[in-house]
């Protein structure tokens, strides 16, 4: 399962959902879906943007961890 820990980054830099969506040019409504861990995918040009405004790699945005439902 892959995690998105955006929350914790905005939080390291100090910006506000609204703040960060509309310096990435995304709406908000989009942005919450990502960092509500409620999102199927996300575009490189999205996470790229991310990281360029956050000042962070993409592994501080997207992580992995088994799914321990699915290994029973």
């Amino acid at each position: 399962m892959i995690i998105i820990n955006l929350d914790v980054m905005m939080a390291k830099n100090k910006i506000s959902l609204s703040e960060l969506a509309e310096k990435i040019d995304i709406t908000p409504a989009n942005l919450s879906i990502l960092k509500n861990q409620k999102g199927k995918a996300i575009r490189f040009s999205t996470l790229n943007a991310i990281c360029k405004e956050l000042h962070c790699q993409p592994a501080d945005i997207l992580e992995y961890v088994e799914d321990k439902e699915n290994e029973e």
